[in-house]
């Protein structure tokens, strides 16, 4: 039976490739598949942007290569990086429980 960490894992596989390769290209993802993918699975955080050209900008920063694709390994990049931010605001969270709790 898979871990919870090993079904995570196997989760992001399988939204990766749910929308990569639509377009005809492979195992990558178009901005067009970015963009789709984005706006349904990471819905909450495309409504904290208050950019309008996001996707842009986030696309040209995880196509490393320049290749106009997003490969896994590029789209891993930004998973990690939303990781992080999300920790960090846990953190601060449980920072501001804790003072709250010796007042």
């Amino acid at each position: 039976m898979p871990s919870e960490l090993e079904r995570a894992m196997e989760s992001l596989i399988t939204v990766f490739h749910r929308y990569s390769g639509r377009d005809g290209v492979g195992a990558t993802l178009s901005k067009k598949e970015l963009k789709e993918l984005m706006e349904t699975e990471l819905s909450g955080f495309l409504k904290t942007q208050k950019d309008p050209a996001a996707i842009d900008k986030i696309m040209r920063d995880l196509d490393q290569n320049g290749d106009g694709q997003v490969s896994f390994e590029e789209f891993v990049s930004l998973v990690v990086g939303l990781s992080v931010a999300c920790e960090q605001c846990y953190q601060l969270h449980l920072k501001k429980q804790q003072q709250q709790g010796k007042k």
